[in-house]
């Protein structure tokens, strides 16, 4: 407990006297402001008894303090400030989610120009702070809806101001009427079959709008869980045992394709995700198969070059394997990088449309 006080006491004298030797030592945050700072921030000292001081600006961000804008401390670590910047505002949009959220109000909260703070929250983030306030409100809205929150009160409670409002927000993103969606798909029938392919049980799903889940996994009970946990107060049948219904006939062209007997097939899909993650996923159905991108030039696909982390996200967040070809999306280096459903799959899916572009 001495030495921790010495040590505290060492530091907030390196504050006092703005000790730029003492920058990349240690923060400081401070609970009035919740934001941390490097040692030698020129902002006007705060009082000693409101200031917590961190080993690393990482401990500070765990604790919910974000990084100064002034001094930069994330800069010391190596972090680039724009994003640390970004990221804050980011979190700053979750938590108004349910508020008017102008550009003018976002980039003086930021201390930047309109102009500045709109390409550079794009540049960052990937998709436009508008387009993020969106998915961030739908996200809640799903969430609320979710916990059991009527529909009208969850319209309200998230900033829509009224049901119309909501609707328009459908496509792409819930999927299903909201009354659906809040009960877990009660009202909603979705049809599923499973198959044993080549890679393993596969399991596809679809409601009235196209398929909403194709997944690898254990063992059709295993997989019927998973549908189950997306799902969870849907009406869940299976398909029927006639071969002309019409999943079958999409599970056997799949599965054939699987084989090596076919082209990946051209079926009508549910997506749901955010603006960005759809952008993502459409984008990857137009590369040819037998070809291959690397994550940022996914992101640059899509218009947004420095979205690599929030691209290769978009792909491990996609619930349509195969059908949403993530596995055609690598790393720079030419390595696999990650894949839900195990990167064994993935060398293989690759190497299949490799072998059909050859032949083709």
């Amino acid at each position: 407990m001495e030495q921790d006080k010495a040590k505290d006491d060492l530091r907030w004298r390196q504050v006092v006297t703005r000790d730029k030797a003492a920058d990349g030592t240690f923060v400081y945050a401070v609970r009035t402001t919740g934001v941390f700072c490097r040692a030698s921030c020129p902002s006007r000292r705060a009082k000693r008894e409101n200031m917590v001081f961190y080993d690393t600006a990482g401990q500070a961000e765990a604790d919910g303090f974000r990084g100064c804008r002034r001094c930069h401390p994330l800069a010391v670590e190596q972090r680039d400030p724009k994003v640390s910047l970004m990221e804050s505002m980011a979190a700053y949009i979750d938590a108004h989610v349910g508020e008017t959220l102008p550009l003018g109000r976002l980039a003086r909260e930021a201390d930047l120009s309109t102009f500045h703070f709109q390409r550079t929250f794009k540049a960052v983030i990937g998709i436009s702070a508008k387009e993020y306030h969106a998915a961030a409100r739908l996200r809640k809205f799903k969430q609320r809806l979710r916990a059991g929150e009527s529909v009208l009160a969850a319209t309200f409670d998230v900033g829509y101001g009224s049901t119309s409002r909501v609707y328009e927000q459908i496509d792409g993103g819930l999927g299903m009427a909201p009354t659906a969606y809040r009960s877990g798909g009660a009202g909603e029938t979705i049809v599923h079959a499973v198959r044993d392919t080549t890679l393993g049980p596969l399991m596809m799903a679809a409601t009235e709008r196209g398929v909403c889940f194709v997944q690898f996994g254990r063992s059709a009970d295993a997989l019927l869980t998973q549908l189950q946990g997306e799902f969870p107060k849907a009406a869940l049948m299976p398909a029927p045992a006639a071969a002309a219904a019409p999943l079958n006939a999409w599970m056997t062209a799949l599965a054939g394709h699987l084989a090596g007997a076919g082209p990946r097939p051209d079926l009508p899909l549910d997506l749901r995700g955010t603006a960005f993650q759809i952008k993502v996923w459409r984008f990857l159905m137009s590369v040819r198969s037998g070809d291959v991108v690397s994550y940022s030039e996914l992101a640059a696909g899509i218009g947004v070059h420095r979205a690599v982390r929030a691209a290769a996200s978009a792909c491990a967040a996609n619930r349509l394997a195969v059908l949403v070809p993530c596995h055609r999306a690598l790393r720079a280096n030419g390595g696999l990088g990650g894949y839900r459903w195990g990167l064994e799959r993935k060398r293989v899916l690759l190497e299949l449309e490799r072998t059909q572009r050859e032949i083709e």
